[in-house]
């Protein structure tokens, strides 16, 4: 199947490394053109991408990164904006420093980078915007009080957005995964753990990087446009309540 995705501009935030570098290589296999941003240079370099190095919890960075991506690469097509998860904890452990850091690398770095571009996406009348958020936006996470509620926030931003730029031909979807065997989970989770978590999962396995990479694309594609303000889990059914 095309998906119509030859030689369109994408910026992929977390693109050096797990999902968003996964994200970056499935792109590039349909004849798009991903540009690659991330605050560690090393990890970017081995993309083998264009890249702009960027530390999205920082509001300068992202302002520099806009406009250096605008001067190299021109207003991209697609957007796909994926960010670190904020830090873990129950709410008593939680400092306030942790939830600003959450919400300026989360939430507001999708703000910026949005409040940017969206004013020149309306005038190419075909854009894709896909969110990177978590299964946690239908089923609470234990543990995960600043990232279920920051995620949550992007969900209600990506919502609205669709509700005002869909006329423009722009759509807005997230995908929300569940437990992904990227290269962070493999150092923080032995066989035994993984076994357990997997045996919670219907599907009894975790996801790989490309089977969330093959539904961001989608969205991002010719082929998926009639679907906007939707969140799609990719979780292997884990997530036991309806949609």
């Amino acid at each position: 199947m095309d998906l119509g995705l030859k030689n369109k501009t994408v910026l992929v935030t977390g693109g050096s490394s797990g999902i968003g570098l996964a994200v970056a290589n499935t792109f590039n296999n349909e004849g798009a053109k991903p540009v690659v941003i991330s605050r560690n240079e090393e990890k970017l370099k081995k993309t083998g991408f264009p890249y702009i190095i960027c530390d999205l919890s920082k509001k300068e960075d992202i302002d520099n990164m806009n406009k250096n991506f605008e001067e190299k690469y021109g207003v991209p097509d697609i957007i796909f904006l994926n960010a670190g998860g904020p830090k873990p904890g129950y709410f008593e452990e939680t400092s306030e420093e942790d939830w600003q850091y959450g919400f300026e690398q989360n939430l507001m770095s999708t703000v910026r980078i949005l409040k940017y571009f969206l004013p020149k996406m309306k005038n190419k009348e075909w854009a894709r915007v896909v969110f990177l958020t978590s299964l946690s936006v239908k089923t609470p996470i234990e543990n995960l009080y600043i990232s279920n509620s920051i995620r949550l926030g992007i969900t209600g931003l990506l919502k609205t957005l669709s509700l005002e730029y869909g006329k423009y031909n722009i759509t807005f979807n997230a995908v929300g995964p569940g437990w992904t065997k990227t290269t962070r989970v493999r150092e923080l989770v032995n066989e035994e753990k993984e076994k357990q978590i997997s045996d919670n999962i219907p599907l009894k396995r975790m996801a790989m990087p490309e089977e969330i990479a093959n539904v961001v694309v989608f969205l991002s594609s010719e082929r998926a446009s009639y679907v906007n303000g939707q969140t799609i889990l990719v979780d292997g059914g884990l997530s036991k309540f309806p949609l």
